[in-house]
């Protein structure tokens, strides 16, 4: 049976802080629905309706193309581990670029990366659990390192070409704001 609450509790926070993924979805108004896998110790609970996470760079860039559109996030754990449960968070995001103010303080809950490229500030309006008992067990085998190595390799100019090349627009073609303030 799914329960809701309007609040992120320490419960919550604890079963949020042990999953090793969580997916995000986002829409605009129109076009593709996109839900991603994320990892790599890139979410804090900030406070009881507040969640933080740090995008790093990747092949596509949908989240901040259907937040700059439609102002809306579901983020998803699924207990894969021990404790059956699908939690979802839903709520609003604001998309904080390298270059907004407020970056480089929230990016500093993180480990340093050349690849981060924004932070989603997510207001939680809804918390909704739901039984899980149908999700299967799968054991964590570590971290990928792969995305790291490459932001390393690349350093923060080689990133920085790799979004201007790959990630200013969405598969729909819909601007993603990252290397552009949306109101110049």
């Amino acid at each position: 049976m799914a329960k809701q609450f309007d609040q992120i509790t320490d419960d919550h926070r604890k079963f949020i802080e042990a999953q090793h993924i969580f997916f995000c979805g986002t829409a605009a108004e129109e076009g593709r629905v996109n839900v991603s896998p994320k990892g790599m110790d890139s979410l804090r609970v900030m406070g009881p309706n507040r969640i933080i996470w740090r995008n790093l760079s990747g092949s596509g860039n949908e989240t901040a193309a259907h937040l700059a559109r439609v102002n809306r996030m579901t983020l998803m754990w699924c207990g894969f581990e021990t404790r059956p449960m699908i939690m979802r968070a839903y709520g609003t995001a604001r998309t904080l670029h390298p270059r907004d103010a407020a970056f480089d303080h929230l990016n500093s809950e993180f480990a340093q990366d050349n690849g981060a490229r924004q932070i989603y500030d997510m207001e939680v309006d809804l918390l909704q659990t739901s039984c899980g008992y149908a999700v299967p067990f799968y054991d964590y085998a570590g971290e990928r390192n792969v995305l790291a190595r490459w932001s390393e390799t690349k350093g923060r100019p080689g990133v920085e070409a790799t979004w201007a090349r790959d990630n200013q627009h969405s598969i729909d073609g819909m601007p993603t704001h990252i290397l552009a303030d949306p109101d110049a």
